[in-house]
């Protein structure tokens, strides 16, 4: 009791100092000094002692992440959205991304391509998108920037560097500059919607007038033209690092189960993602093989592809099923080729636009199904390449319309442009 009594002074300094003490015995205990230094008290283990006084038990706060908005209308989904969306998810931790409906793009720039439904699967399918909100406004309102803020927690508002304006001359991102919740990417040169639509119109034009003069069969001499039509008119300056940051840079593991799948992926739609989706569902490594340009050609005609091999390799990358391309894969399937990358698996889709029962062409997947590692899957969506050009066809005059008021726009954009770092 006595020894209680004369050391109650340390007692009440741990009491009502408890964090002074602790720092105190910590010190004491890194030292190798004795607890009996502090007056022979029998002070508690000091594991012990730091648990019932809270000492340093640091609340870990978890870091706040910060959530990012962009939005589009992702009409003729391409490369080039896919990289924005790719530099947005950079500037935070999420990236939600608004789909504009239907009718604001029919408000704002003219029909579109492709549905709602279509462009929210395309969207969802991209690896840098964390959640979709379908039918977003194309302007942002003081109304819906307060319900990102409030409802979906978003911190910064996200465009690229090209002008977005309404109807009536005025910036659509005004409000969130205003606010200063906007940040700005570098707009992907080479390609637009706007392009995409011209190459279509254009490579159908040309194919109606090559049909018309009966110059030669749909599928030509690919020996007397070195490039398909189709893809001649790209702009897009394939690097290196752009695909860099595409890939997930890992591949399979050693005992992986890889599967492979090939094709043209021209204008990259939601029958894509889906037919991916549920390739990539029957192994743990997804292998995708490109064909190239004039392999293209070669079996659709000399009018396709409409994207060239690097646009079409990339827009299969940005796809969250997808590990790892090919470029420029082979149109048959080889042994050696199943060798090399391990293939446990070769699948194909229902829905095709290339026809192998053709007499007078070798089917390219008969080594695989003579391995008894070939699979026919059943296409989600019949949607095709072909498909989706010929609606634009059949909307010829809108899209022509549509198309010279993005041209004006864009022609501007270019006489103005400056300079803009990122990547």
């Amino acid at each position: 009791m006595m020894e209680y009594e004369s050391n109650s002074w340390i007692w009440d300094g741990m009491y009502n100092f408890p964090h002074l003490f602790g720092g105190l015995m910590l010190t004491a205990a890194l030292l190798g000094f004795s607890t009996s230094y502090f007056g022979g008290i029998g002070v508690p283990h000091l594991p012990y002692l730091w648990s019932d006084l809270g000492i340093f038990h640091k609340k870990r706060r978890e870091k706040r992440r910060i959530r990012v908005y962009m939005d589009g209308c992702f009409d003729l989904m391409h490369y080039g959205h896919a990289n924005a969306l790719r530099q947005a998810k950079a500037l935070g931790d999420e990236l939600i991304v608004g789909v504009v409906s239907d009718e604001e793009i029919i408000a704002n720039k003219g029909p579109p391509v492709l549905s709602m439904q279509e462009r929210r699967a395309l969207v969802s399918g991209l690896k840098w998108v964390d959640e979709v909100i379908p039918n977003a406004p194309y302007e942002i309102t003081e109304q819906f920037m307060n319900r990102l803020f409030n409802e979906h927690k978003i911190d910064y508002i996200i465009h690229g560097d090209d002008p977005c304006l309404l109807p009536d001359g005025t910036d659509a991102y005004a409000l969130a500059k205003r606010v200063g919740r906007y940040k700005q990417i570098k707009r992907t040169e080479g390609v637009s919607s706007t392009d995409i639509v011209g190459r279509i119109l254009s490579s159908m034009r040309d194919r109606n007038a090559s049909e018309d003069q009966h110059d030669r069969p749909l599928n030509g001499d690919p020996h007397k033209e070195s490039q398909p039509k189709g893809a001649r008119s790209s702009q897009f300056l394939p690097t290196s690092r752009r695909i860099v940051q595409f890939s997930n840079g890992m591949g399979p593991g050693p005992n992986a189960r890889v599967v492979y799948i090939d094709g043209a992926f021209d204008l990259f739609h939601a029958g894509h993602v889906e037919i991916l989706k549920r390739a990539r569902q029957l192994g743990d490594f997804l292998l995708v093989g490109v064909h190239n340009d004039q392999t293209v050609s070669e079996h659709r005609g000399q009018h396709y592809p409409i994207m060239h091999v690097h646009e079409r390799s990339l827009s299969v990358l940005a796809c969250r099923y997808v590990d790892e391309v090919i470029i420029g894969a082979p149109w048959e399937v080889t042994k050696d080729m199943i060798t090399t990358f391990n293939i446990s698996l070769v699948v194909h889709g229902t829905i095709s636009e290339n026809n192998f029962s053709s007499s007078s062409e070798s089917d390219p997947y008969s080594v695989p199904k003579s391995m008894g590692i070939f699979k026919l899957l059943d296409s989600p969506s019949n949607i095709t390449t072909t498909a989706v050009a010929q609606r634009i066809v059949a909307n010829h005059d809108a899209y022509v319309k549509r198309n010279a008021k993005k041209a004006a726009s864009e022609k501007k954009y270019y006489a103005e442009k400056k300079y803009v770092s990122g990547d």
